[in-house]
């Protein structure tokens, strides 16, 4: 039995407008409050990576501070039911990651998505519509812009910048590390975004990405190597 409370919402093989009028509909529910009021225990990670044959692999590793120990890992491959579609990425990946949820036995505090949370045009990127679907905090971290404007953070690791859209806070820019590229943190569902930009920076310790989601690609990208 998995350590996470798991649930369908909806079917996943929409028409692309069907799809739309979903994320719009989830949208609404998201909840962008939440603060972590114990030191963070376990932090998981997800990342998803595609086979050339057009298997998509899942991969979620649950890791512990201080030294981002793996604790557990799984994983779930699949071809996806939606064909890649700009904005509706999360209905051709999410399947898969909650099918590798599902086999979790380690609860973890948070989970860092490789992705978009609320960064993202209709506000439905996949930490997002991942959190709606499980009850566990989760927080978006994508590598790249996917919408809106913002200005570049200071030089040093733990600076920021707003990530604006339409008036809007959706985000912060974010100096993981000294005079890297920074990385988009933005709400998944059940955390405050600077709570959110918190966890990020502690689990970023060498390297400009979080050290659960670094974990997390390798063992998806592995997969796809195999597959």
């Amino acid at each position: 039995m998995s350590a996470i409370d798991v649930q369908t919402l909806h079917p996943f093989d929409l028409p692309p407008k069907d799809a739309i009028q979903m994320q719009r509909w989830l949208a609404e529910r998201v909840v962008t409050t939440g603060r972590f009021k114990k030191k963070l225990k376990l932090v998981a990670g997800v990342d998803c990576s595609p086979s050339p044959g057009g298997v998509l692999h899942a991969s979620i590793v649950v890791c512990e501070p201080p030294d981002w120990d793996v604790l557990e890992e799984v994983h779930a491959s699949a071809t996806p039911r939606m064909p890649y579609i700009p904005g509706l990425l999360s209905f051709r990946e999410l399947p898969i990651v909650l099918e590798a949820m599902r086999r979790l036995k380690t609860r973890p505090d948070v989970i860092l998505v490789d992705g978009q949370g609320l960064a993202h045009p209709r506000r439905m990127g996949l930490a997002t519509h991942l959190g709606l679907h499980i009850d566990v905090p989760t927080i978006g971290v994508g590598k790249s812009r996917l919408c809106g404007t913002h200005g570049e953070p200071g030089p040093e690791s733990g600076e920021w910048t707003p990530l604006m859209d339409k008036g809007r806070r959706i985000g912060l820019v974010v100096r993981t590390r000294d005079e890297v590229k920074p990385v988009y943190v933005s709400v998944g569902n059940n955390v405050g975004l600077l709570p959110a930009a918190r966890v990020v920076l502690a689990t970023c310790t060498r390297f400009r990405l979080p050290n659960p989601i670094r974990h997390a690609d390798r063992m998806s990208r592995a997969l796809a190597r195999m597959a």
